[in-house]
């Protein structure tokens, strides 16, 4: 069958800070071609829809697989399926990902019959089972993590080995425009897939069930030499928790002769107790390193169950400022946050040297924040949920705390015509995207927290966790 995956377009801060390379949804598109399916690839960050639509003109696809790993390309990807279906009623329509997998039951409903099927779980497992059951016409409630109108299918699975993978890396057309940062071109690699820790915020531990499994180093370092790009963003959640395996795959990577510059994200209390892994891939060429703070004081770090002291993560900023290389830290807004607050995490990031990122404090599904600050939303608009704005009721007036949020994260150019602009642009924002809301509010989003039995099951560990990213689920 002809099969056609989609990633949808950009999000605000993708047109500035960085354009990933969608690794997950070439990593499904290779275990469909390996089912015996010819695929095409189409990243609605570098086309447009118009490019879309004539692809699916000219090369006719039986299925089209729109990958959803971000909460907010949901409305994108909605009416790009009703769109799809208008004009081509005959294709199968599936939707699959990270955040697809933790609202499958709503995306069915908000498409009004225009999605066939969402594919919950890693789409590399199940999205060939799923074709072959489409092919075969015999009904797809049986393919497991397969949810339609009609219902759920058994609980999706895991891949059996990471190793087993490969990205279609050769059905993207435009890849000199993905990049990260200074890492322009930049491509990406998976070295390990979950995440030990279970931040409050994050949905990557309940995702994959609290498992954490590697890539090989030999499969690492082939993979590696067979990209062009200079770049290579490093899509882990978080980077060397087990050293030796970080070790390892840097020196296969030096005994082939790889030389590359590369982007990670860790955690603090990683970093500290895995440095010499640390200290190999800064000759290697590692350039930046991400670090998820997420608060400067202990009340925060215990909100966020980070499980990690201050002085602890204040200690691992300056070994990674030792290592030479260029450190971005994390921080998380509050909505409840006030002026005063605001100050003083403005006044601690001028004296920092670093790149200081602030996201605001956004309920995702599959968070366990979803299941504490869910009934508080003020706003059930899925493009708003990209952690750029606030969708809990804020302390301060909501143009105020947009004013703090920009001044603060500007840092010290309050008044420069750049971020007067950037300023303009958040407070038109809100009521524009408001205007076509009103269809996303009807059916609030019902996130399924179970991805598996398996994951309620297993125990709780003693540590805390990072952001959702990367490869693996769905057609992503």
């Amino acid at each position: 069958m002809r099969v056609l995956g989609v990633h949808p377009g950009p999000l605000l801060y993708t047109r500035v800070f960085l354009r990933l390379e969608p690794l997950g949804l070439e990593l499904v598109a290779q275990s469909v071609r390996r089912a015996g399916h010819q695929v095409r690839l189409i990243d609605l960050q570098v086309e447009d829809h118009r490019a879309y639509f004539r692809l699916l003109q000219r090369w006719r696809p039986v299925v089209v697989a729109f990958s959803c790993n971000y909460l907010a390309n949901i409305p994108e990807i909605v009416d790009l399926a009703k769109a799809t279906k208008a004009r081509f009623p005959e294709i199968f329509v599936c939707v699959g990902g990270h955040s697809a997998s933790f609202t499958a039951t709503a995306i069915i409903e908000h498409g009004a019959g225009a999605i066939d099927c969402v594919l919950k779980g890693e789409g590399e497992a199940a999205m060939p089972l799923l074709l072959a059951a489409v092919e075969a016409g015999n009904g797809i409630g049986f393919v497991p993590g397969a949810v339609t109108a009609a219902g759920e299918g058994p609980p999706p699975g895991f891949v059996r080995s990471l190793d087993d993978l490969r990205p279609a890396r050769d059905l993207l057309r435009h890849r000199r425009k993905y990049f990260l940062g200074t890492l322009d071109p930049c491509a990406s690699i998976e070295f390990s897939r979950g995440c030990p820790w279970d931040c409050s915020f994050c949905s990557a531990w309940t995702f994959y069930g609290r498992s954490y499994r590697l890539v090989s180093p030999r499969r690492v370092v082939e993979d590696l030499a067979a990209i062009r790009e200079p770049g290579i963003f490093i899509v882990d959640d978080v980077a060397f928790v087990h050293e030796r395996h970080g070790i390892e795959i840097g020196e296969a990577i030096a005994r082939a002769g790889i030389r590359k510059q590369y982007y990670l994200e860790t955690r603090g209390d990683v970093l500290l107790r895995n440095k010499d892994a640390f200290r190999l891939w800064k000759r290697l060429g590692l350039k930046t390193m991400f670090l998820g703070l997420e608060a400067i004081d202990e009340e925060g770090l215990r909100k966020y169950r980070k499980r990690v002291s201050l002085g602890r993560n204040f200690e691992a900023v300056e070994f990674a400022r030792s290592l030479g290389v260029n450190v971005a830290i994390n921080l998380i807004a509050d909505p409840d946050w006030d002026h005063e607050r605001f100050r003083i995490v403005r006044d601690w990031c001028l004296e920092m040297p670093d790149v200081i990122n602030i996201s605001v404090n956004t309920p995702y599904p599959g968070t366990e924040s979803w299941i504490t600050d869910g009934r508080r939303l003020e706003t059930r608009d899925y493009r708003l949920f990209d952690i750029q704005h606030a969708v809990l009721p804020t302390r301060l007036p909501l143009a105020e705390f947009y004013r703090e949020l920009v001044t603060t994260a500007a840092g010290d150019l309050p008044q420069t015509p750049r971020l007067a602009a950037a300023l303009g642009r958040i407070r038109r924002r809100r009521p524009a995207v408001a205007a076509r809301a009103d269809q996303f509010r009807q059916k609030p989003i019902q996130p399924e927290q179970r991805l598996s039995a398996g994951a309620a099951a297993r125990r709780p560990c003693r540590t805390g966790g990072v952001r959702d990213t990367s490869a693996a689920a769905g057609p992503r």
